[in-house]
């Protein structure tokens, strides 16, 4: 597919872009362009996180999560300028201490949050259901933090991070829809760290020269397995959201 729009200067690249700022099939000036990309982006990032809190059934997220990862590889692959290749990009952790300072920090907050909010629940899981906790430590980072990773990090900036102004402006609004899509389980502390969580991941995935895939896939493990390892497990299992 070729894009149209002024020519790239001598010796730059696709990759040479900010992750923000990227080419489109049109310039991203025409109002088509802009609206089709709009719409997209609130179908996905606005419309079905909506659908699942106030119509569908709690028990479609996973199912809608692997819709989600299918059709964002879809897209991903008719965005101009992408190659898969980019997900091979980046080292897991950039610096020596750079995951190891990310998992101490969440884990001081999550067991604050804990020991305030249900104490009763601290190491409630590896301790009374050890074979369900050995199993989301090794199937979470496959099974939900890579497809949401793809979805809400590379899909997000490489295709609709030039419908922001800015950086900062593309990091805050993927907070907001990052939160969004946990807006069905109905409770503040699922929106206040994935929120948190939401730019931590964005900025990761930006680190550098921009899209690193595995840093925030391995950050966003990292919050998962000390979620429900300390104890604020309930606040993200779809099985306890009222009905």
């Amino acid at each position: 597919m070729s894009a149209s729009g002024p020519a790239e200067p001598a010796g730059a690249s696709l990759d040479d872009r900010p992750p923000f700022d990227l080419p489109e099939a049109e310039p991203l000036g025409r109002l088509p362009s802009r609206l089709r990309l709009g719409v997209e982006f609130a179908t996905l990032f606005l419309g079905l996180p909506m659908a699942l809190a106030f119509g569908l059934p709690p028990s479609v997220m996973w199912t809608l999560l692997a819709a989600s990862f299918a059709l964002g590889l879809a897209l991903l692959a008719v965005t101009p300028g992408f190659r898969f290749a980019e997900f091979l990009r980046g080292p897991p952790s950039p610096g020596l201490w750079s995951a190891p300072a990310f998992a101490a920090g969440t884990a001081v907050a999550i067991y604050a949050l804990t020991v305030a909010l249900i104490p009763h629940a601290l190491f409630w899981m590896p301790s009374r259901m050890p074979d369900l906790w050995l199993m989301i430590l090794v199937f979470y980072p496959l099974m939900s933090a890579l497809p949401q990773e793809a979805v809400f990090r590379v899909l997000f900036f490489r295709r609709y991070g030039a419908l922001f102004p800015s950086k900062a402006a593309a990091v805050a609004a993927n907070a907001f829809v990052f939160a969004l899509a946990h807006l069905f389980l109905w409770n503040w502390v699922a929106l206040l760290l994935t929120a948190a969580g939401g730019a931590i991941f964005s900025l990761a995935y930006l680190h550098g020269r921009g899209r690193n895939f595995w840093f925030p896939v391995l950050l966003h493990a990292i919050a998962g397995w000390l979620i429900f390892s300390i104890g604020l497990g309930r606040f993200f299992y779809h099985g306890a959201v009222p009905t």
